[in-house]
């Protein structure tokens, strides 16, 4: 079976955990009490459960994405991975929290839409997304 190329499995992980945070936007809207009995309900718990797992890869898949790129400085880059890396776990931590709950309300949803944890995990990723974008495209630019 062939490896996933590195840039795809990032943007990959990304689109999951968008994706998830998307639809926690229009779950939070509804203003439901509970998840329980809806087909809504069942959505949200295994976005839930894929946003986390994608979160959980993040890591790896960046460093591995700067060794193919050869980024350099290599300890600016390290640095920044080690922060999103720290960003998905307090995300992570956060998700879970939610999935342990017998009953996820729209406003509980709201609440870790909200979350600067969550928020900061999603601007690390538009920012490591666009550098590995343009280190992509122009390969022969300066490091």
């Amino acid at each position: 079976m062939p490896t996933e190329p590195v840039l795809a499995a990032i943007e990959r992980l990304c689109d999951t955990i968008e994706d998830c945070y998307e639809f926690t936007l229009s779950y939070a809207a509804k203003g439901l009490s509970t998840d329980q009995g809806s087909d809504l309900g069942g959505q949200l718990r295994e976005k839930l459960a894929r946003a986390t797992e994608a979160m959980r890869e993040l890591e790896n898949a960046c460093a591995a994405a700067a060794r193919e790129l050869a980024l350099a400085p290599a300890a600016t880059h390290e640095r920044f991975f080690a922060i999103l890396a720290r960003d998905a776990e307090i995300s992570i931590a956060a998700l879970e929290l939610v999935l342990a709950q017998p009953v996820i309300s729209s406003q509980l949803i709201d609440n870790l839409n909200a979350s600067i944890h969550l928020r900061a995990l999603l601007t690390d990723l538009f920012l490591v997304t666009e550098i590995f974008s343009l280190r992509q495209a122009n390969p022969a630019a300066k490091t």
